[in-house]
């Protein structure tokens, strides 16, 4: 076994909330393990790399980015009918930008023809190079004239049935998740987010489908009836869930329901889109931003596990504000260190990755990025542009 050993750097795991000094750890270069770790001085291995006193934490997992989706396409969005020839170009120059950022997983949450899937295989073989990890999820699922039907972006289901056989198509595919569109959102002119869209019966035979192959489902719901709808389908993520009620938080606790709330996504709109999206867009976005600050306020101290996504794609949030989002997570009541933990421990958790992802423990893979500035002191501190981010040990940027 070939070990290379990182020392000289500030540790951040991501399993607690505290650092550890002059910290080292071995990676095995065949595996792109932790294999070894501690304080002080390090094991002589084959090779060493000083990181020079500045701080190391976990690559980010972002479950929820669309990359096929051009966040500057102000006047199309999801709408934008896209070859396949231009999604997949989109496609792989965004993961390259995720990773860049310091994501190193994704799970994305709806690409067009299948975009996802077909990179992934490319990633397989080593002709995707400087990519995040990737869990694949393909087209969503929408009702006729709902929530992303448009770009080759959605299976149309208008039944159980229908749901059950796209589902299965899905999954024959390549699904590794599964994305169904329980409300209407802010990017659709015809619906907005209380609209509810696919039912409960809809939903749940998705559910069931998936589950039988051990595949989880996320579920578009951003307010109600919609929300209730997906948590009595029996989803095992509710993404964006704005207007999440007091009672539907302790179901979402009790089924062990995660929430990702893209606060990023919602928040860029009116902070960047007025004059240049439409006043209907920036207003739906704008009026549900303070609701969403108090309910997900409530949702944490009641004990709402939420993970970490950006809904990257989405006007105006692009594939390099994955840092962005601890920030605002930090204003719904959460320590920098919990904003963290949303990605460390509770994205990995609803991926099912958690043996293999998420902290810096041995191992796991050594996916992390090294900053100039504590990410503890400051969550700004991982917006650093100029970030080396590594993937199983290897530098990537």
């Amino acid at each position: 076994m070939a070990v290379k050993t990182f020392t000289n750097f500030t540790l951040f795991d991501g399993t607690g909330d505290k650092n550890e000094n002059d910290a080292w750890f071995s990676v095995d270069t065949e595996s792109g393990k932790l294999v070894d770790r501690g304080t002080g001085t390090a094991p002589k291995s084959e090779k060493t790399v000083d990181l020079n006193g500045e701080y190391v934490m976990p690559g980010f997992v972002n479950v929820h980015t669309h990359i096929t989706v051009d966040p500057d396409d102000l006047g199309g969005g999801l709408g934008h009918d896209l070859s396949e020839s231009e999604a997949a170009v989109f496609g792989f120059e965004n993961l390259q930008k995720l990773l860049k950022s310091g994501v190193t997983y994704i799970r994305e949450c709806g690409t067009a023809f299948d975009v996802d899937i077909k990179l992934k295989k490319l990633q397989k073989v080593g002709r995707l190079p400087k990519t995040p990890h990737m869990m694949a999820s393909g087209q969503a699922y929408s009702m006729t004239g709902g929530h992303g039907d448009g770009a080759h972006m959605a299976y149309l289901v208008d039944s159980p049935d229908e749901m059950r056989k796209a589902v299965r198509q899905g999954l024959k595919n390549g699904s590794e998740a599964i994305k169904m569109m329980a409300t209407g959102g802010v990017m659709t002119p015809g619906d907005f987010m209380d609209d509810p869209q696919l039912s409960v019966e809809e939903m749940r035979t998705g559910v069931e489908e998936a589950h039988h192959k051990g595949v989880i489902v996320a579920s578009h719901a951003e307010g109600n009836p919609g929300i209730q709808n997906a948590l009595d389908a029996g989803v095992d993520s509710i993404e964006h869930g704005f207007y999440l009620t007091e009672k539907e938080a302790e179901q979402a606790i009790k089924q062990g329901t995660y929430v990702t709330p893209t606060l990023i996504a919602e928040w860029a709109i009116p902070a960047f889109g007025k004059g240049l999206l439409p006043d209907w867009e920036v207003k739906k976005a704008e009026d549900a931003l303070d609701d969403t600050y108090e309910n997900f306020k409530r949702a944490f101290k009641q004990g709402v596990k939420f993970t970490c996504g950006t809904d990257a794609g989405t006007p105006l949030n692009g594939f390099d504000k994955t840092p962005d989002e601890f920030e605002l997570l930090t204003k719904i009541g959460m320590t920098t260190a919990e904003a963290y933990h949303c990605s460390t421990k509770n994205s990995v958790a609803l991926c099912g990755i958690q043996d293999e992802y998420g902290t810096l423990e041995v191992g796991k893979f050594a996916d992390f990025q090294v900053l100039k500035k504590d990410p503890l002191a400051d969550v700004k501190n991982v917006k650093q542009e100029d970030k080396q981010v590594f993937l199983g040990g290897e530098r990537q940027f």
